[in-house]
């Protein structure tokens, strides 16, 4: 068997593996002023604009890996829901340059305040959009597709929210 021969059967191996798991916030705010908001981040590598996602952690259940993903990559704190909104999929390009496929839980995160300092700060660009906005800036169909989604959910609708609270 030829050197490219066994390359192409590790990689077709490779492809019937079952995706990897990795876990996301989908970070949002709502106020009287701009209504819903998403918070976008750009990649380090590609500077694609993505939301804030990692891999499984020893000991943490996927909501708590959301939020600490959330906190590392984009400085925000907040409680994620336990129960998942969505998920989606993407070829994750590993050091190697290999790609693999990955599933991504994503996990609404409300969120509470940002931190001045946080690990991934000046690596990253963020910003606060509408969800159309969002949709539109993220790569991933499916991405896309659970931001609509969750900016015509009935609970993250900006008047059912603020009469809520209040306002």
């Amino acid at each position: 068997m030829s050197l490219l021969d066994r390359i192409t059967e590790n990689i077709l191996l490779m492809m019937r593996r079952p995706p990897r798991q990795q876990y996301a916030a989908l970070c949002y705010r709502i106020d009287s002023i701009h209504g819903l908001q998403i918070l976008l981040l750009t990649s380090r590598e590609t500077r694609r604009w993505v939301i804030p996602k990692g891999w499984p952690m020893k000991g943490k259940k996927a909501h708590a890996v959301a939020e600490r993903e959330a906190l590392e990559e984009a400085g925000v704190r907040g409680t994620a829901e336990k129960e998942a909104f969505g998920h989606f999929g993407y070829l994750k390009k590993l050091k190697n340059g290999l790609k693999v496929p990955v599933r991504v839980q994503v996990h609404p995160l409300r969120v509470d305040a940002m931190a001045e300092n946080f690990k991934e700060k000046g690596v990253r660009d963020l910003e606060w959009v509408d969800c159309q906005t969002a949709a539109s800036r993220v790569q991933e169909p499916e991405l896309r597709n659970l931001i609509l989604a969750f900016g015509n959910h009935p609970d993250h609708r900006v008047s059912s929210s603020l009469k809520a609270v209040g306002r």
